[in-house]
């Protein structure tokens, strides 16, 4: 996979957050399982605008070497 086309969605950098989880992958992948996180841990509810919130979150991947 091209370190272009990955993405980090970061917990901690939800306002008032006090998870520590990452998800790093596809833009995708991890939009599925940072909803899935955010609705089975967090209790947010699925709707179009949860997603989009966690879009807005989103951060190209540093490269780690």
């Amino acid at each position: 996979m091209d370190s272009k086309e990955r993405v980090i969605l970061d917990c901690r950098d939800y306002p008032e957050s006090k998870c520590t989880l990452a998800f790093s992958g596809k833009e995708e992948e991890v939009l599925e399982i940072a909803e899935y996180h955010a609705t089975s841990k967090h209790g947010y509810k699925i709707e179009p605008k949860l997603r989009e919130q966690l879009r807005s979150m989103l951060k190209q991947e540093a490269l780690a070497r």
